[in-house]
């Protein structure tokens, strides 16, 4: 069984949705660029021999509907080249990269590009799952969705299971809130948010002054011709001190702020992954590839915690193999583009920006 191999990767700066670098920016013209870029890197390669565009994104309709793959495929001039758009949430472009690796390895072709785009700035005409003065949510979790409010509002009794008494869960929990019962649950205080909040944003700004966020940006070119290269997110000289004068935005008692939170986002990712049969026709150094990730749930109300891991992961080693996408780079070093990486590794680690847009699933920003 052949291995699979990351070959090249491109991802964009991430700008901040609505007032950022990028809040003009369709999702497809920023995916069509990241695509393009990764394929420069491998001149030896013929777009004529990609088997699949995979594209993930986390809310594709409106401006990125469509069937997105498929209309940046024909942006690229790819006309032969067939397109799937994939949704699993923040996971989306991990969900192609997996499945290109086991098109790989199930023989199914050679060459695969995943990618990731999301415009959270193209959401205010509506998204798949924001329709702007429409309910979309089945009538079945009436009482679900009742519940999350009423803890929304403050001074709810703590979590229960709902299924311990013949209830449902939510599964439509805006993210604030479910961020805000895994704080609970697990005893992380507003001190211990902010403290980390703080150090990322800390290890984000020497990591720009040491250039090492210039060496794994791709720039993007505006409409207007202007170059954009550096990410919106980083916020120079923040401290504990500042995050803590912030008022939280989704419970009035609770402890997540705009300054301890995710933002919202745009941007776009690429990689492109290839059987090891191209790899030696392209004379690329190899490297092993390993398990690729598996997809778990947790319960509806903290599925903030959930993860991926590694396909039969029973020791720690394996199972930090997977955990490492999400954790700060600023002490690693970036690979060259050129250079092949197992096809697990999830370079798309950055390109899912946001759940929704202007609506409840939306996390307010400073």
């Amino acid at each position: 069984m052949t291995e699979a191999y990351i070959v090249a990767t491109a991802r964009s700066p991430i700008g901040r949705a609505y007032k950022g670098s990028l809040k003009n920016t369709r999702a497809d013209d920023l995916a069509a660029q990241m695509i393009r870029a990764a394929m420069a890197a491998l001149p030896g390669l013929d777009p004529a021999r990609v088997d699949d565009l995979l594209l993930g994104c986390g809310l594709p309709g409106g401006g990125q509907g469509m069937n997105m793959a498929r209309i940046v495929a024909v942006m690229l001039g790819w006309d032969t080249v067939p397109g799937a758009t994939v949704t699993r949430y923040c996971a989306s472009s991990l969900q192609t990269t997996r499945m290109a690796f086991h098109a790989i390895k199930a023989g199914e072709g050679d060459v695969f590009v995943s990618a990731g785009a999301e415009s959270v700035s193209g959401m205010t005409i509506g998204s798949s799952d924001h329709i702007p003065g429409r309910d979309l949510t089945n009538p079945s979790f009436a009482d679900a969705l009742a519940r999350t409010f009423e803890h929304a509002e403050g001074g709810a009794p703590a979590w229960t299971d709902p299924r311990e008494t013949g209830n449902r869960p939510d599964p439509y929990i805006p993210m604030g809130q479910t961020a805000e019962n895994v704080a609970s649950s697990r005893g992380i205080t507003r001190e211990e948010q902010d403290a980390f909040a703080a150090r990322s944003q800390q290890r984000a700004e020497k990591a720009i002054a040491e250039g090492f966020w210039a060496r794994d940006i791709t720039p993007v070119t505006l409409a207007d011709g202007t170059v954009v290269s550096a990410d919106d997110g980083p916020r120079p000289g923040t401290t504990v001190e500042r995050l803590a004068t912030l008022a939280p935005v989704f419970r009035p008692d609770g402890t997540v702020t705009a300054g301890n939170a995710c933002p919202l986002n745009d941007g776009a990712a690429a990689v492109v992954i290839v059987s090891e049969r191209v790899v030696t026709e392209l004379g690329l150094d190899r490297s092993r590839a390993s398990s690729p990730p598996a997809s778990a749930a947790s319960h509806p109300r903290s599925w903030a915690s959930g993860r991926s891991r590694p396909a039969g992961a029973h020791s720690p080693a394996r199972a930090s193999a997977s955990a490492t996408w999400t954790s700060s780079r600023s002490t690693r070093p970036s690979p060259p583009r050129s250079s092949p990486r197992p096809a697990n590794s999830a370079s798309t680690r950055r390109n899912s920006t946001s759940k929704a847009a202007r609506s409840p699933w939306a996390t307010p920003t400073e």
